[in-house]
């Protein structure tokens, strides 16, 4: 699937800003699971300096210079982004994996131990995602409530899947009931949040059970009621979690996405643009500004299909 995403922010500040040093993580990634066919960025009022680099975890950073005074500040992405469909790019059956060459009845106990530290063992990168994080902190709360889905000898992505749906049934999806920093912890015990709220959760359960899990943030193409034209602006940013699935024989795996927040597993539909250990590593716009005390933020995100769209140069 071909899909063009546009995310615009608008910053309004009073009094304005004297200088600024932002980091924006606005383009999508390129892989085996989606191709970036097209990207612009457009930054209003222009940079006096601006770069770009690629972290530990593969995501684009760009880093922007604002050095004359301001009071707004607009920033526009537009990608165009090929989706594959292929089912074992993304998905979560058994099936998938066995056709990607993995072990798809692998139990959840057996990478746990697998992925243990031993002094002198086999490093996998994957190992990385086992620990506590600023907003993914570790707590008896998330193993007990991980345990009815990773019964004994269970194949992790059965257990995964599992676990997504009871996150799905036990958090109740309500805008504005968290914040950007609202701990996994929190959000869990009130039983009610946002998408950020249902990743980090799942991804704080995997970890409580020995399991690597990592945070996504993304797209998602929604899909206006029968008869109605689809709204511009009416999308937003949307996370789901990710976990690692060991190849055969300590061989390199793959990771799966499970989004709790809709009880699915991402499909074509999806656009990832950053991963990381939770929120934190992949806000989309976040800096350090002198002057501009307050501000009125507003984001708009677009997510069209595009399948009448000739791809060309």
């Amino acid at each position: 699937m071909l899909l063009r995403v546009v995310h615009e922010t608008r910053y309004r500040y009073t009094p304005e800003v004297e200088t600024a040093h932002h980091v924006l993580m606005l383009r999508p990634l390129d892989n085996a699971v989606q191709q970036l066919k097209r990207y612009a960025l457009t930054i209003a009022p222009l940079p006096a300096t601006r770069h770009e680099l690629i972290d530990s975890f593969g995501n684009s950073r760009t880093f922007v210079t604002m050095q004359t005074p301001h009071d707004t500040l607009e920033v526009t992405a537009e990608a165009i982004v090929r989706v594959n469909a292929s089912p074992h790019s993304r998905g979560a059956g058994s099936g998938s994996a066995a056709d990607a060459g993995l072990p798809a009845d692998l139990a959840w106990d057996v990478v746990r131990e697998r992925l243990r530290y031993r002094a002198g063992g086999r490093y996998d990168r994957a190992s990385e995602f086992l620990f506590a994080s600023p907003y993914v902190p570790r707590d008896d709360a998330f193993a007990a409530f991980a345990l009815p889905s990773f019964t004994a000898g269970r194949p992790l992505l059965q257990a995964a899947r599992c676990l997504m749906q009871r996150i799905h049934d036990a958090v109740r999806y309500e805008p504005d009931s968290t914040e950007v920093g609202t701990p996994a912890l929190d959000a869990l015990r009130q039983g009610k949040g946002v998408c950020q709220d249902f990743a980090h959760i799942m991804v704080a359960c995997c970890r409580a059970m020995g399991v690597p899990a990592r945070y996504v943030s993304g797209y998602l193409l929604t899909q206006p009621p029968p008869g109605q034209p689809r709204l511009i602006g009416s999308d937003a940013s949307h996370a789901w979690a990710s976990v690692y699935l060991p190849g055969a024989d300590a061989g390199i795996g793959r990771w799966f996405d499970f989004d709790p927040t809709n009880r699915r597993c991402p499909a074509e539909d999806y656009v990832t643009l950053a991963i990381g250990r939770d929120f934190l590593d992949v806000s989309p716009l976040r800096g350090v500004l002198r002057g501009g005390a307050r501000h009125l933020l507003d984001v708009s995100v677009t997510v069209e299909p595009m399948e009448d769209f000739q791809l060309t140069g």
